[in-house]
């Protein structure tokens, strides 16, 4: 039997173990790499059994959950697939684009302007051990979780985070949202990771700086109320007991790391 194998399959086969490979660290993430592997144990059988052994009763059984497998999946999934479009849709496979208008050194000036607010801000709170979590929008959009709070769109500066967090101040509870320099809502609610590995003497707002940077992109820094450590979590980890240099550090050349 001949067999063509050109350029064109070499990319669909590759393109089909890429999208596999993604989907994998997708499930990994959520904890449901299980699932996914009795998805492929399920699959692979279903070929042997209806494909190479051509049993027709049992394949055609298995058709039949095939036929439907996709709606289960998006029904157990749901959460993933959102996760994933949120992903796609965001403008960070786009990015070179952006480098042929504005060089490096631009970008790290502009990072410096706002991201220096938010070092002073946190070192601040955390010698008076003021309780606040901000959320950093990157290129998935927040705006779900922004309409959850009070829009503000304000100029981003120290005085004002501060004066946010204030224990006294009616916008404390909940999370802060800043979007392009400025704080667009505050006292946001954001959901909570159901991770178990979270260390036990982390309360809820290090839940929802872990479960925010799990759904999206973002770089959320929580100041505890209990010890005024700082923390910064970001897909899906958690850097505890940051310094203000080392905070710096992640939000500014973390970035360039990943550009």
């Amino acid at each position: 039997m001949h067999f063509d194998f050109g350029i064109k399959d070499a990319i669909d086969v590759l393109l089909v173990a890429f999208f596999l490979y993604k989907l994998y660290q997708l499930m990994k993430k959520s904890g449901t790499t299980a699932i996914f592997s009795g998805i492929l144990a399920f699959i692979a059988t279903w070929i042997v059994i209806s494909q190479i052994l051509e049993m027709r009763l049992m394949g055609a059984i298995l058709d039949k959950f095939i036929s439907v497998g996709f709606i289960v999946l998006i029904i157990l999934f749901q959460d993933e697939i959102r996760r994933f479009l949120q992903a796609m849709g965001s403008h960070r496979g786009w990015k070179f684009l952006t480098r042929i208008f504005y060089s490096k050194n631009d970008s790290i000036k502009e990072d410096l302007s706002y991201v220096m607010p938010i070092v002073l801000a946190s070192m601040n709170m955390s010698k008076t051990k003021t309780g606040a979590l901000m959320v950093l929008q990157q290129d998935i959009s927040l705006e779900l979780y922004i309409q959850t709070g009070e829009i503000l769109n304000a100029s981003l500066s120290t005085r004002l985070i501060e004066n946010i967090f204030f224990k006294n101040s009616p916008l404390h509870d909940g999370a802060m949202i800043i979007v392009d320099k400025k704080i667009k809502a505050a006292s946001c609610i954001l959901p909570v990771s159901q991770k178990n590995d979270i260390p036990k003497d982390l309360g809820l707002r290090h839940r929802s700086a872990l479960g925010i940077s799990q759904e999206t992109d973002a770089k959320v820094i929580v100041v505890s109320e209990e010890t005024g450590n700082i923390s910064l979590a970001h897909k899906g980890k958690l850097h505890l007991n940051l310094s203000g240099e080392e905070l710096q550090k992640l939000l500014i050349a973390k970035k360039e790391t990943e550009e």
